[in-house]
């Protein structure tokens, strides 16, 4: 891997379908969408990115209930997070409770101003909401 002075952030909305990924900046001010994924190409993605502009961590949506409480999908998430650590052990995750960051991804594409039609596209909600995470976690630490 090559060495990199501002390393990036990336937001991860994992589903089991669908994986909505984002980046940071280098300076950890914004998140960007990179797209949605399925586990495989997310994982080829993932090594893209560290290879050629390096990651400092990966904060993954963690499924929660609006109490706090734990669901079906929380599971499923704590089992993608074991592979992540089997496949890159030296990468930090941390997980951030998800709960909301759809439905404030949703209003973000419609305040946008894109087509329902386009909204419709499960695909971008995901990378959205991925973008939305990301930026909670961003804006939390400054």
């Amino acid at each position: 891997m090559s060495q990199h002075s501002a390393k990036r952030i990336l937001g991860v909305d994992y589903g089991t379908k669908r994986i909505g990924l984002a980046k940071s900046d280098p300076l950890h001010l914004f998140a960007q969408p990179v797209g949605t994924f399925n586990e495989e190409s997310f994982l080829k993605v993932l090594r893209d990115l560290l290879e050629k502009e390096g990651i400092e961590r990966i904060i993954i949506g963690y499924p929660l209930n609006a109490d706090g409480s734990q669901n079906r999908m929380t599971a499923v998430v704590d089992s993608f997070i074991e592979r992540l650590h089997h496949i890159h052990p030296d990468i930090v995750i941390e997980t951030l409770n998800e709960y909301g960051t759809s439905q404030a991804a949703g209003r973000i594409l419609i305040e946008s101003g894109m087509s329902r039609k386009k909204r419709r596209s499960k695909g971008r909600l995901d990378s959205a909401s991925a973008c939305v995470l990301l930026q909670n976690h961003l804006d939390s630490k400054r």
